[in-house]
């Protein structure tokens, strides 16, 4: 497979990831503002500081109020990290690979994109925001099955496996980490039925409330970590999602796990590794802010390390000086 094919294939997948993400923050943000009580304010400027846009924010927008914010992350062009400009992104690659993919798959993310084009001429305006958002959430889980059942399972597939895994762990790091150091005004709201409202909204961004419940019971921020952290079954646990980009890329360079033959498996491997051994109170004793912060880090390098091995071209060699005719 060319390394051009390749890279759209992966970053088709990454930007369908990263719009459905977002609605998925936006929608359980709505959630938990008719849970507040009285005299509690809307939060909506952790939404744009879990995308890591806060700083080009600030240059578009005076303050993050419910319409800023939601025009920002929803349908401003300016905003690389907005769902409409994801899924143009996803679009175009998608493009440029439809000889890969299968048509069911391109027809369903260029009408994922249409869909988003022409709610982006009202003005910005959602006047049914959970219906809205949970339209692009099913609209992407739409897009993943069709890619499992009509798309070949050969290195193409792998690629967009391995790109969606990273988006999600990155997210789901992004969504916990927001959590303690963003969202919460005050601790004493820490134990308070506010805290658990929140705790909520963040299983709820990671459509992990009802699997939460399902095992746990009750609300417990230790076992709410743990489970978005180190679970190794639920689909958006960031250890699974781990397990399942290093499968990814191991069936993409056919290497056997306890071995590498590149950069990107020695530190996609090793972050796993650490996964497979790291417990709630180690993370703890760290500090979760911290070992996030480490993660996020590594999954950045990571990235970094795909793109050399698989999608960089190599340097020309330089030409030998031409020689003189006699």
């Amino acid at each position: 497979m060319l390394s051009r094919v390749g890279e759209s294939i992966y970053w088709m997948a990454r930007y369908i990831e990263r719009a459905e993400n977002v609605a998925r923050i936006m929608d359980a943000n709505y959630h938990m503002i008719l849970d507040l009580p009285s005299g509690v304010d809307e939060q909506w400027e952790p939404l744009v500081v879990t995308t890591g846009d806060e700083e080009r924010f600030k240059e578009l927008y005076a303050e993050f109020t419910r319409e800023n914010v939601v025009k920002f992350l929803t349908f401003d062009p300016r905003n690389p990290n907005s769902i409409l400009s994801c899924l143009q992104a996803a679009r175009e690659n998608a493009r440029s690979v439809r000889e890969w993919i299968s048509s069911d798959m391109w027809q369903q993310v260029n009408s994922f994109y249409l869909m988003l084009k022409d709610a982006s001429r009202r003005d910005g305006s959602i006047e049914l925001p959970h219906e809205f958002f949970v339209e692009i959430m099913l609209a992407s889980h739409l897009f993943v099955g069709l890619s499992e059942n009509t798309m070949t399972h050969g290195e193409g597939w792998e690629f967009a496996r391995l790109g969606r895994m990273l988006e999600r762990a990155d997210k789901t790091a992004r969504i916990i980490d927001v959590k303690y150091f963003i969202l919460l005004p005050s601790v004493e709201y820490v134990g308070m039925p506010y805290d658990h409202i929140q705790w909520a909204a963040i299983l709820r961004s990671a459509s992990a409330f009802e699997m939460y419940r399902k095992r746990y019971g009750q609300i417990a921020p230790d076992q709410i970590i743990e489970f978005l952290l180190l679970d190794t079954e639920f689909p958006r646990a960031i250890h699974h999602c781990l397990i399942t980009a290093e499968q990814a890329l191991r069936n993409i360079s056919g290497t056997k796990r306890g071995l590498f033959t590149n950069p990107a498996e020695k530190a996609l491997g090793r972050l796993l590794a650490d996964f497979d051994y790291t417990q709630l109170e180690e993370i703890k004793m760290y500090g979760l802010h911290e070992f996030i912060d480490s993660l996020q880090t590594r999954l950045n390098h990571i990235g970094s390390t795909i793109h050399e091995t698989f999608f960089a071209l190599p340097l020309a060699p330089a030409a030998a000086p031409s020689q003189p005719t006699e």
